[in-house]
């Protein structure tokens, strides 16, 4: 029920309040996961008309359905998720360390996780921005401890344009391709993010053992 209640919260915003809307949903969900998923595909479900009795809108305009709406309101998805990933690194850049250490969980980021991030950075560089708004449920944890760690502003700016574009066509491109149907890749999407922990954890695990394996190794040498 408390989802259903979120889902319709999320698509009345939408359908009421269109790019503004999903502006600031996608500027939320690169802090906190709100679902962008489900924001974007019913943007996309939105631009291409299937939504019957709903038309998408920009300053107060009723926008045409076609390419121009879902063109439209993919930038909107992805320069409000720039504008939260920014804010974050700010927020990162400020508090420091001492953040995370005192108010992390309100950002669900743990000490462990973000132990995690750091290691991540320093093996892929600015390439884990990139990567990291491609890769479900971290996507949304990225943002502070990029900016705690330092990473270039200019860069992690670019960056993280580019990957949310990216993530937003891609699912404002499926719940067009959907249309009225959107909700059912919705309901079963939350099991692709399951599968991308479980594999980001397996290679996590193999890479570790791998690591104290050659430590082993080197100390019987």
């Amino acid at each position: 029920m408390i989802i259903a209640s979120l889902t319709s919260s999320i698509t009345s915003s939408v359908a009421d309040s269109g790019a503004y809307a999903i502006f600031g949903l996608m500027a939320l969900d690169s802090l906190l996961p709100v679902g962008g998923e489900l924001i974007m595909l019913y943007a996309g479900a939105l631009g291409a008309g299937a939504i019957a009795g709903k038309h998408p809108t920009l300053f107060g305009a009723h926008l045409s359905t076609g390419l121009e709406s879902f063109l439209i309101l993919s930038l909107a998805g992805a320069l409000g998720y720039l504008f939260g990933s920014l804010v974050g690194w700010v927020i990162g850049r400020a508090g420091g360390r001492t953040l995370i250490e005192r108010h992390g969980r309100w950002f669900h980021i743990s000490p462990q996780a973000f132990a995690r991030a750091e290691r991540w950075f320093d093996r892929f560089g600015p390439r884990a921005v990139f990567f990291g708004r491609l890769t479900p449920v971290v996507r949304s944890f990225i943002s502070i401890p990029a900016g705690v760690l330092g990473s270039p502003l200019g860069m992690y700016t670019a960056l993280t344009f580019i990957g949310g574009l990216i993530w937003c066509l891609v699912f404002a491109g499926a719940g067009w391709a959907l249309g009225s149907t959107w909700k059912d890749l919705h309901d079963n999407f939350r099991y692709a993010d399951y599968a991308a922990v479980a594999a980001v954890v397996v290679v996590a695990a193999v890479f570790i053992w791998h690591r104290l394996r050659g430590r082993e190794q080197r100390a019987r040498t």
